[in-house]
């Protein structure tokens, strides 16, 4: 059996790498010319690390990566509205993205590794399995479902980097007046950081008079980096089937989402594990993504609306108190209902 992946992303490989797996022949056209990953950092939560172990590729992953437990959420002045123990969690891995796409190139042979080739229709593609990973403005998916609609915009803009800093920082959130920021320290003298507002679609706006008043080192982390990253946060709205005759959407491709519990590259690793565990059953791929894409899909959302999105002062006290009055058993609980996926069984 024969697979063709339309898109070199953490998405694609991580699709090559788990459909060789189980005995197919795969090929991998990429648009640009080379391989490579844009973007900061990455929190490997246990969900997306099982879909590694499965893949082979965790021992690497952990070996680059450094592990963390989550630190918990924060108030723009630094005091935590969350503070998560250290204890009785299952930690995450960070670690750059290029870092873990890295891991999933070298995974694979180079002879079915084909950069510079623009696919623009499945028609062209002779294979018994073609898997559409080409990003949220997905050519495929619009062939695939042209009266599905596209990606909208979500309300908020971000920017991300990566800067020096102390590598015992711990792992967090921190929630503000219509803006958020997160911390991902790498451990090698590198930390990952990320700041969004609410604001309209390509708004000028500058993040280091934004986030000035934020507690450290976030100016600094914002002032210090090199190459800040700016974009537009989209989200796909829910599709009414990821699979159409040969072809899957994976990926962004087939649920783009809001950022804000940190799942979307967690959920590609996910979509591509199972793939490969259904052999080529779309309508069983459909049937298992579709439900857990959802969940996550509309937590994501839900979790920007109690986040980024409160803004006035009363709701941003009534929001501050909730999370402060938390049990900490409960903030985990909370945040495991995401991560407790498992790899499904393979197929008799």
């Amino acid at each position: 059996m024969k697979a063709i992946v339309v898109g070199g992303g953490i998405g694609g490989l991580a699709a090559a790498v788990s459909l060789r797996r189980v005995g197919w022949e795969v090929v991998v056209h990429e648009r640009a010319a080379a391989f490579g990953e844009i973007g900061a950092g990455v929190g490997v939560m246990p969900n997306a690390l099982r879909a590694l172990e499965w893949m082979g590729v965790a021992d690497e992953v952990r070996r680059l990566g450094t592990p963390r437990v989550s630190g918990g959420v924060r108030a723009v002045d630094g005091r935590w509205l969350v503070h998560l123990p250290d204890v009785g969690q299952e930690k995450v891995i960070a670690m750059h993205r290029a870092d873990l796409h890295g891991v999933l190139l070298r995974a694979l042979p180079s002879e079915i590794l084909f950069t510079d080739t623009e696919v623009t229709s499945a028609d062209d593609l002779d294979a018994d399995l073609v898997v559409a990973a080409d990003g949220i403005n997905s050519r495929l998916r619009a062939e695939l479902l042209p009266d599905a609609p596209g990606p909208v915009y979500a309300g908020a803009t971000a920017w991300r980097g990566v800067a020096p800093g102390p590598c015992d920082l711990p792992l967090s959130q921190t929630l503000g007046p219509g803006g958020e920021a997160g911390v991902l320290p790498l451990g090698d003298g590198r930390v990952c950081w990320y700041v969004a507002t609410v604001a309209p679609a390509q708004a000028d706006l500058d993040p280091v008079s934004l986030f000035a008043g934020w507690h450290d080192p976030l100016p600094e982390l914002i002032a210090s980096t090199a190459d800040v990253i700016r974009h537009d946060i989209y989200q796909l709205p829910l599709l009414p089937t990821f699979v159409k005759g040969r072809v899957a959407l994976l990926g962004d491709a087939a649920h783009a989402m809001t950022p804000y519990l940190g799942q979307g590259a967690c959920m590609a690793l996910e979509d591509a594990v199972t793939l490969a565990s259904v052999d080529g059953d779309l309508a069983r791929y459909d049937a298992v993504r579709r439900p857990r894409t959802r969940s996550v899909w509309k937590g994501s959302l839900m979790a920007g609306r109690f986040g980024i999105e409160v803004r006035s002062p009363i709701a941003l006290a009534l929001r501050n108190f909730a999370f402060r009055a938390l049990p900490s058993s409960l903030a985990v609980r909370g945040m495991t209902r995401f991560t407790a996926w498992e790899v499904p069984a393979m197929p008799r």
